[in-house]
C-alpha cells in the first residue's frame, strides 16, 4: 500500500490493478488527484472510494485486485464508488484447495518470546487468573451474580494473583430441545469457559430443572467436581438466599487455592487470540486489520495461535483462505461452512446476502463483499491450519478458522470458549467491547476516532493512514502490546471494567 500525496489531493492505491483509490480524507467535488490523473466529480467522504478509468456496467469493481461488486452503471473516471453505484452479486471463485500452502517456518523454541502466564497442572497457560460463577440456565442469574458482587476489589485484596470473580450469565438452558446442536453448542460454550486457560476455579449455578440438567451437563461434558469445580442446584439448597450463602462459602474455600497460581516466564507459543472487527469502517480494512494480520504473522512464527472467526464477514473472500489450506479437507470445512450460513439465510435481509449495518456502510462499506475483503486480512498471510465448530476446543497452533455468527460478543464467546486467552478487536467507526476472562485490546483504524474514544482504544492504527508507520511497523507494534497484555498489562476495557455482560453463546434453534 502507498500513499500518494500533490497539494491538490491524497489518495490510497492498494494494487496496482484496481480500478478503484481510498479517500484517506474527505475529498471536495473538482479536486485533481495529480497521482491518478483524474479529478472527482462528487465530494467523497473520507474512506469512501474513488473510479481511476471509466468502469462499464457490469464490469468488475477491483479493490486489492479482488472483486468487491459490480458496476450498477457506466462510471466515468473521479467517481464516487459506493452502494448507490456498485452492486452485490455472486460470483465463481477457484477455491485452489491447498494450491498457495507453505508451512510456517518456525522459529527454534530458544528465539521465541516469552510472556508471563499462569501455568496450569495440565499444561495450559493462561493471561489471567479468575474465579468463574456459570450458570446452566437462567433461571440461576441472580444467585450467580450476588455470589460475584459479594467479593469486592476489598475483599479480594488478599488474593494478589487473583483478577477476579466474574458471573457468567446466559438466557438460554430452558425452554429449548434437551437433545442436538443447540444444547451441545451451549454445554461446549459454557464447558470451554470453565476449562478456559484464564480461568483458575469455577462454581456452576442451576436452579435444578432446566433442560440443561447441570448432572448431565457434567456428564457429557466430563467434568467431575473437585476442589476448585464445584455445582450448586437452588431447588436442593434451599432457595435463593441459602443457595448465596453456600456459593460464597464455595468460593471462599477456593479463593486461596487460585491464589497459589503465579505468573512465570513462558512461551508465546501459549497465546492463542481470537480475532474480531466491529464497527469497521472503509479504513479498517487497510489498517487496523491487516496490521493485526501481520502481528499473526509474527505470533505464529514463534508458535502462537490465531483464531479468524464471524464466517458471514469472509464470504466473497474465502477462496483466499482455502488456497493456502492446510490440506483440502480444512479448505473444504470452510466451503461446507459458508454453504450452510447461504442456506440459512436464503430471502433474508441479512449481512450474507449483501447488506452491511448503516454504520459499515456509512464508514465506506459498500456491501458484505468489500467488508470481507478487509476482515479477512486479520488472518495475514499465514497458512489455515484448521477449521472449527462453534465453541470447539482449538488444539492446532497456527491460524485456524472457528464459524461463528458475525456478531462480535457472540462470535467472541465461542473463541474464548475454544481457548483463546486473550482478543484482538478492530474497529473503525469505534467499539466498547470487552470479554472476560480473556482480555480484550482494541485496534482503532483511523486517527480522529481513536481521538474521539482514546479511553476505548489500545492502539491507534490510524498512524498507517496517515503516513507514519507502514503494516510491518504496525504489525510489530501490536505483537510486543499482545506480549505486555498476555503478561498482566491491563487494556483499556478492563480498566474500564467492560466484559461482564458480554458473555453470549450462540442462541442457536428455536425458543418454545
Amino acid at each position: 500500500m502507498s500513499n500518494n500525496s500533490t497539494n491538490t489531493g491524497r489518495v490510497i492505491r492498494l494494487d496496482p490493478q484496481d480500478n478503484v483509490v481510498v479517500a484517506p480524507n474527505e475529498i471536495p467535488v473538482g479536486t485533481f488527484i495529480a497521482s491518478e490523473h483524474v479529478t472527482t466529480l462528487h465530494k467523497v467522504p473520507a474512506g469512501h472510494k474513488i473510479a481511476t478509468r471509466l468502469i462499464r456496467k457490469g464490469e468488475p469493481v477491483l479493490k486489492y485486485n479482488t472483486v468487491i461488486g459490480f458496476a450498477g452503471e457506466d462510471t466515468p473516471p473521479g467517481s464516487w464508488m459506493h452502494s448507490h453505484n456498485i452492486l452485490f452479486d455472486d460470483f465463481e471463485r477457484d477455491y485452489a484447495f491447498s494450491k498457495n500452502y507453505q508451512p510456517v517456518d518456525l522459529l527454534p523454541p530458544e528465539q521465541r518470546a516469552t510472556f508471563q502466564g499462569f501455568v496450569r497442572e495440565d499444561g495450559r497457560v493462561g493471561t489471567r487468573n479468575y474465579v468463574g460463577i456459570f450458570v446452566v440456565g437462567n433461571c440461576g442469574a441472580t444467585v450467580a451474580r450476588k455470589i460475584s458482587d459479594h467479593f469486592t476489589q476489598e475483599r479480594l485484596a488478599e488474593y494478589t494473583n487473583i483478577n477476579g470473580v466474574v458471573p457468567f450469565i446466559h438466557e438460554l438452558g430452558c425452554g429449548m430441545e434437551m437433545t442436538g446442536e443447540p444444547m451441545d453448542l451451549l454445554r461446549r460454550t459454557i464447558s470451554g469457559y470453565i476449562r478456559n486457560p484464564n480461568t483458575a476455579a469455577a462454581l456452576v449455578i442451576a436452579l435444578g430443572c432446566e433442560r440443561n440438567n447441570i448432572h448431565g451437563f457434567f456428564e457429557q461434558m466430563g467434568l467431575e467436581e473437585s476442589d476448585k469445580l464445584k455445582k450448586l442446584v437452588i431447588q436442593d439448597t434451599g432457595g435463593t438466599r441459602k443457595t448465596i450463602e453456600k456459593g460464597i462459602e464455595a468460593v471462599e474455600a477456593m479463593l486461596p487455592l487460585a491464589n497459589r497460581y503465579q505468573r512465570e516466564t513462558v512461551s508465546a507459543e501459549h497465546i492463542c487470540i481470537g480475532m474480531q472487527c466491529g464497527g469497521s469502517d472503509g479504513f479498517s480494512g487497510l489498517s487496523a486489520n491487516p496490521a493485526l494480520g501481520a502481528a499473526v504473522d509474527i505470533l505464529v512464527r514463534h508458535g502462537g495461535t490465531a483464531i479468524l472467526s464471524e464466517t458471514t464477514e469472509i464470504f466473497g473472500v474465502e477462496h483466499t483462505l482455502t488456497a493456502r489450506a492446510m490440506t483440502p479437507a480444512v479448505g473444504q470445512k470452510l466451503v461446507d461452512c459458508i454453504h450452510w450460513w447461504l442456506k440459512y439465510n436464503e430471502g433474508r435481509d441479512c449481512q450474507i446476502n449483501g447488506r452491511v449495518s448503516p454504520g459499515n456502510n456509512a464508514g465506506g462499506l459498500a456491501n458484505v463483499l468489500e467488508k470481507s475483503l478487509g476482515g479477512a486480512k486479520k488472518g495475514g498471510n499465514a497458512p489455515l491450519m484448521e477449521v472449527y465448530k462453534y465453541a470447539e476446543p482449538v488444539k492446532e497452533h497456527g491460524l485456524v478458522f472457528m464459524d461463528t455468527p458475525g456478531y462480535d460478543p457472540v462470535s467472541a464467546t465461542g473463541q474464548i470458549a475454544g481457548g483463546a486467552n486473550l482478543v484482538t478487536f478492530t474497529t473503525g467507526r469505534g467499539s466498547c467491547f470487552g470479554s472476560f476472562p480473556a482480555p480484550c485490546i482494541k485496534l482503532a483504524s483511523n486517527t480522529p476516532m481513536y481521538t474521539r474514544m482514546e479511553e476505548d482504544m489500545d492502539i491507534n492504527c490510524g498512524v498507517v493512514i496517515d503516513g507514519e508507520k507502514t503494516i510491518q511497523q504496525m504489525g510489530q507494534v501490536i505483537f510486543e502490546k499482545i506480549l505486555r497484555v498476555a503478561s498482566g498489562e491491563e487494556s483499556k476495557s478492563e480498566a474500564l471494567g467492560v466484559g461482564e455482560n458480554e458473555f453470549a453463546p450462540w442462541p442457536i434453534g428455536v425458543l418454545a
